[in-house]
């Protein structure tokens, strides 16, 4: 039998759009790629996907989140310059003051008309498939 370290598999992920104040949060990174992202990051050892948009949210934006809904799932290969990710974006619901912590260098409130010029990775997409979701509602992704 093989070893297991032999495989390369992508890196599972979360993304969670919080809305906030009739907008949603965005924090700008810290680190490369730089850029306005989604609050996320990689799920750990032992957490399920839930549990690490949670824990993301609340490192990053200093925000308890309630969980809505999963939105979709983005496996590009190239959505991110450093690694093969597998993000799995949740909708959540925040209330309180957001502060910038952990990778995130500053933290903003943007509508769907406000949104900040360089969106790091493929979150651009992912927000205009959001934007999408609100004003359509669940028929929005067609799979190939």
């Amino acid at each position: 039998m093989e070893n297991r370290r032999d495989y390369r598999n992508p890196l599972p992920t979360v993304d969670i759009i919080i809305e906030l104040e009739g907008g949603i949060i965005l924090i700008k990174r810290k680190n490369a790629p730089y850029g306005w992202a989604i609050p996320g990051g990689f799920v750990d050892i032992g957490e399920s996907l839930e549990e690490a948009a949670a824990r993301e949210a609340l490192e990053e934006t200093s925000l308890e989140v309630r969980l809505k809904t999963q939105l979709h799932a983005y496996s590009d290969p190239k959505r991110d310059p450093r690694f093969h990710t597998i993000s799995i974006v949740f909708v959540a619901e925040a209330y309180g003051a957001p502060a910038a912590k952990d990778d995130a260098a500053s933290i903003g409130i943007f509508m769907e008309d406000s949104l900040p010029a360089h969106i790091a990775f493929d979150h651009a997409l992912i927000l205009k498939d959001y934007f999408r979701w609100k004003s359509e509602g669940f028929r929005v992704f067609e799979l190939c």
